[in-house]
């Protein structure tokens, strides 16, 4: 980027930014609202507007650095810092699971660039930064959500029937089999809400990418086809994702003898 094309990108940048800065207007009046009566939220909601700001900013200029590159090791830099973060918020949430960041991580890895690799394969989804890069991110944060309730879910209901549990590793089950019932329960648990969402798509909201799209110029047709694309992406990424982190789990729910690890349900 030479001189005149850095000086250009500032400009426009900070043309660009009056828009976003005008509509902090009606986080004010939110502001004012709080203050009137007595929320006490006024800090949190300056902090939180000011951050997300902050944060998308920062998005912007590591994004319009990638975009303007052509090997794949950039393109898939920010997909792999994109499942660090959503490895740790999804163990974060599933705490008690011991390693449990790293489960999350692995199988949001290994669901999300499973689900995307026949896409890009069949030449459906090109594998350029404009198109790889914020589908990527869509369907880790979709598989991010799911996979840390499946693994929190998991947990809960194996540490609730314990007793189940250890009969059926009794009789000569293996640790999969012995928790067959709660790993299902876990999953429809996770992956019902992202499911009602794929049924009512387009009946109740406009999904994210038909709506830019749409905003962007493109026909309405055109952008259906491609947000039935992401959204079946969607599902095979959280089915895949929290289906995996289950099987992972039992790598520390059970110890090599096929026995119960009780420090993994040991209370906290």
């Amino acid at each position: 980027m030479d001189l005149y094309q850095f000086s250009s990108f500032w400009i426009d940048f900070a043309g660009g930014m009056l828009k976003p800065v005008a509509s902090t207007a009606v986080v004010a009046v939110a502001v004012a609202l709080s203050f009137s009566q007595n929320l006490d939220l006024q800090a949190e909601m300056i902090y939180a507007t000011a951050r997300c700001f902050l944060q998308l900013s920062l998005v912007g200029f590591f994004l319009h650095f990638i975009f303007s590159q052509k090997t794949a090791a950039w393109i898939l830099l920010p997909y792999l810092f994109m499942v660090l973060v959503a490895g740790h918020t999804a163990g974060h949430r599933a705490r008690l699971v011991p390693r449990g960041k790293w489960i999350a991580a692995a199988s949001i890895l290994a669901g999300t660039w499973a689900t995307m690799s026949l896409p890009i394969a069949l030449k459906i989804v090109p594998f350029s930064p404009q198109y790889f890069v914020p589908v990527a991110g869509m369907m880790v944060g979709h598989a991010m959500a799911v996979t840390g309730v499946a693994m929190k879910q998991f947990h809960e209901d194996i540490r609730i029937e314990r007793n189940l549990v250890e009969t059926a590793l009794a009789l000569g089950a293996t640790p999969r089999r012995a928790t067959i019932q709660q790993a299902k329960r876990a999953l429809v648990v996770a992956l019902s809400p992202d499911l009602d969402s794929v049924k009512t798509v387009g009946l109740i909201t406009l999904p994210g990418t038909m709506t830019g799209l749409i905003m962007a110029g493109a026909s309405p047709v055109e952008a259906i086809q491609l947000q039935i694309v992401v959204t079946n992406m969607l599902v095979g990424a959280c089915v895949l994702s929290s289906a995996l982190s289950t099987y992972l789990c039992l790598l520390v729910f059970f110890t090599g003898a096929h026995q119960l690890n009780h420090k993994a349900f040991a209370a906290h």
